[in-house]
């Protein structure tokens, strides 16, 4: 080519990222550039910056760094193992822990999310910490506390965007039938589950509707 516009390319920065051109988890690198017009290969006016992108190692596919906001592979499998424990925590703490199918039914769920070394002992464990944590549980907030409210929010607000509406539905009915594994739902069980759906954008129209529908056993 006798003259045209190049690139020179520097790494300001480099990490994991899920390739949209790949579609899986790659390196990458933040890379920002200086665009020069050349005659003959030399390099001769600036035309400007270039950049910031994300490079991916692996095809060399130039993205917008909105690419980064995507959760690789192993940080998505996190978040939703996240998700389910958490969503398991608070309808047992709704509903108390007393029942047998319930406890029961929630350590299922969360193994089968993943977490295979879950027990009752742990759940139990953990929702009494919350309960003896003074500076976050706040009984005046809502029949669970405030602690497991917040729990809820930050686990499943990130994932929501990544979920489709199945994936999100999924979430929120594995609650119902934690909560429906000793009868139906106390008042309480119910406000947490309009809460889980909530966080995980659900509008209130379907998730009144998934809970009227849910059955267990699962």
């Amino acid at each position: 080519m006798v003259c045209g516009i190049h690139t020179s390319w520097n790494t300001v920065g480099d990490g994991e990222f899920f390739c949209p051109g790949c579609g899986g988890d790659r390196n990458y690198r933040r890379r920002t550039g200086r665009r020069r017009f050349t005659l003959l290969g030399v390099p001769l006016l600036s035309r400007g910056s270039a950049g910031p992108v994300v490079e991916c190692a692996a095809c060399h596919g130039h993205f917008g760094m909105d690419a980064l906001d995507h959760p690789t592979t192993a940080r998505f499998s996190a978040m939703l193992r996240d998700a389910v424990h958490t969503v398991a925590l608070a309808v047992l703490a709704s509903g108390g822990t007393s029942s047998r199918p319930v406890r029961e039914t929630a350590v299922a769920t969360v193994r089968a999310a993943g977490l295979d070394d879950c027990t009752e002992d742990q759940l139990t464990g953990l929702i009494e910490a919350l309960a003896a944590d003074t500076g976050r549980f706040v009984t005046d907030t809502g029949p669970y506390g405030a602690a497991l409210a917040i729990e809820l929010h930050e686990a499943l607000e990130p994932l929501a965007p990544h979920l489709a509406a199945a994936g999100r539905e999924s979430i929120l009915l594995q609650g119902a039938h934690i909560a429906l594994a000793d009868g139906p739902y106390t008042t309480a069980e119910r406000e947490v589950l309009t809460t889980v759906g909530a966080a995980l954008q659900l509008c209130a129209d379907d998730t009144a509707r998934l809970l009227a529908t849910a059955r267990t056993p699962f």
